[in-house]
């Protein structure tokens, strides 16, 4: 019987375990480790309305600080946990404290992955992951004339267009095609690539970043194609990685994240994880997948907290988010590696259009560029698993939800 669950990361799937507990009724001790100094928060409004200044932290924690007392959930903030004991069955901080636990959730999520070459430690040059980073990039964004974003993912798209409305000049660098090509395609990307220039951004497309110039603070970048980019503010946005050092000697299995079944168990009794952190075994697509969305953040992480308390419900989830860049709303519903077709409703030209990737026969996922309820509507055919005539799904005429039967 579980009486003592403690959790390792205070993230916004750690901290969604954590309310989860005590909304179920869980009496027992909680305790929430995190590294950072703050209470849980959501990472979402970082590259959005926090970095413009136009949204309170205090809109985007997951409780208010004095949640967590109030619910007797003991909180260390600003201390790592370095390791797990299975056979003590402990958790142990950075300050060699030992915390016992019956179960222990890993929530410890993903860190970026750091550019690299000449001058990539000048100051000026960030990357966004934390509520400091965000706090750093917009203070430096006050002073800043001209930015280079290294990487359009969703990350990079979103910085990008946070500063341009902030009045930085910005110039992005994307080794690909377009932005978002590897996950979306060519077609979305060259949507939202001609969104971004139509905002201002230029888009140096099909290079990277090599060097970082400048006398103690970055000044220019110079590129492999030979570009220099004049500049007084870096923002890099490369991706992540899973931290999963904590389970290192414990016997837990890990590839690409720490791998947990449909009850976000790993191999090893007792110790769950969940979160940007897990690859997970999900149902519906009889796959493993690592997501690194805010939706399974936080759904995740409820449903660990149930599993660990008991339930035999599988997670299974139709993952989704959202990305806002400039007055574009996009949606994403689903998981795919890759399509055999990609089938359009709407027009791509006037950025209003779902498109749906399919595989064998099977629509995995459905992103929605300025057509969100659409979107939503098309979330049961992902999830009913089963192959949908492509011209229903491009014939505007009719209603996605009757499609999944």
């Amino acid at each position: 019987m579980v009486s003592n669950v403690v959790i390792v990361g205070a993230s916004l799937t750690g901290g969604s375990a954590a309310v989860a507990l005590r909304d179920a009724g869980f009496d027992g001790s909680v305790t929430l480790v995190g590294a950072e100094a703050h209470p849980p928060y959501e990472r979402p409004p970082l590259s959005k309305g926090y970095l413009r200044g136009e949204t309170p932290i205090s809109k985007a924690l997951v409780k208010p600080p004095e949640w967590y007392e109030a619910n007797g959930v003991t909180t260390i903030f600003g201390m790592a946990a370095e390791r797990i004991d299975v056979t003590e069955r402990t958790v142990v901080l950075a300050d060699g404290q030992q915390l016992p636990y019956d179960a222990v959730l890993i929530a410890t999520g993903g860190r970026n992955r750091k550019v690299s070459g000449p001058g990539s430690d000048l100051d000026g040059v960030f990357q966004l992951r934390t509520l400091a980073d965000a706090d750093r990039i917009r203070a430096a964004a006050t002073d800043c004339h001209r930015a280079v974003v290294v990487g359009m993912g969703f990350i990079g798209a979103e910085v990008a267009a946070s500063l341009r409305a902030l009045n930085v000049e910005v110039t992005a660098v994307e080794p690909l095609p377009t932005p978002l090509y590897r996950v979306l395609g060519a077609e979305v990307g060259s949507a939202l690539g001609a969104l971004h220039a139509d905002h201002g951004v230029k888009l140096t497309l099909e290079d990277v970043v090599e060097t970082f110039e400048g006398t103690g603070r970055v000044e220019a970048v110079t590129t492999k194609a030979g570009r220099r980019i004049e500049c007084n503010l870096v923002v890099a946005g490369i991706g992540i990685e899973p931290v999963t050092e904590i389970v290192a000697g414990t016997g837990v299995e890990v590839d690409n994240g720490i791998l947990v079944d449909e009850l976000c168990r790993t191999n090893v009794e007792g110790i769950y994880a969940a979160g940007d952190v897990a690859n997970h075994m999900h149902p519906l697509f009889g796959r493993r997948m690592r997501v690194e969305h805010w939706q399974n953040a936080m759904r995740h992480g409820t449903h660990a907290a149930k599993s660990i308390l008991g339930s035999t419900e599988p997670y299974a989830e139709v993952h989704w988010f959202w990305s806002d860049q400039y007055d574009a709303n996009l949606q994403y519903a689903g998981h795919h590696r890759e399509w055999d077709s990609l089938v359009f409703r709407g027009s791509v030209a006037e950025r209003s259009f779902l498109a749906f990737y399919i595989k064998d026969g099977l629509v995995d996922a459905a992103v929605g560029f300025n057509r969100g309820k659409e979107l939503r509507r098309a979330m049961g055919i992902v999830k009913a698993r089963k192959p949908v005539d492509a011209s229903k799904l491009q014939d505007e005429d009719v209603d996605l939800k009757s499609l999944a039967g």
